[in-house]
Order: C-alpha cells, then structure tokens, then sequence
C-alpha cells in the first residue's frame, strides 16, 4: 500500500468533516434569506435548493466517512437516502 493510499481514509474524513461546514454555511444563508418575507414569498422554489444542496452535501459527508471507516465502495453508496444521488453513484462503480 502507497503512502497516499495509508492516508486516505484520515482525507476522507477531513473532507468530511469540511463538507459539514459547508453545509453549515448554506444552511445559515438559507435561513437569512428565508427571513426575509419578499424573498421568501417571490423565490420560493429557488430558497427549496438550498435543502437540496445541504441532503445532497450531507449524504456526500456521510460517504466519505463510511469510506473513512473502510466500507466498500458499492456497500457505502447504498447506504445513500437520496434515490437519485445512490443510482448516479452506483452507475460511476458500475463503469469502473
């Protein structure tokens, strides 16, 4: 095993872990901009992104904290809530 390769599973876990503050970020941004009555009534639909983006950015953390833990590739992208995220990421394993 590379040394690069002895090091991953402690990268996916500080990728993880920075992923989190991300979405920490948009959340507290999607709260101020929700606050805001105008926006809140006229950008309705777009404000709802943002709750995509933090499921989607929390089933990536968890990805990687499973990789981190030395879950199988296949075993952890089935463990994803999001149906539409699990099926892209299994057919990139799929083609690999």
């Amino acid at each position: 095993m590379s040394h690069i390769d002895s090091l991953a599973p402690t990268l996916c876990t500080a990728l993880a872990t920075e992923i989190r503050d991300v979405r920490t970020m948009i959340e507290q941004l999607a709260d101020v901009l929700a606050c805001d009555e105008y926006l809140a009534l006229k950008y309705t639909e777009q404000l709802q992104a943002f709750d995509l983006l933090v499921q989607r950015i929390s089933e990536t953390a968890g990805l990687l904290d499973r990789l981190a833990e030395g879950i199988s590739g296949q075993d952890a992208v089935a463990e994803i809530r999001l149906e539409v995220m699990q099926r892209r990421l299994q057919d990139v394993l799929k083609a690999a």
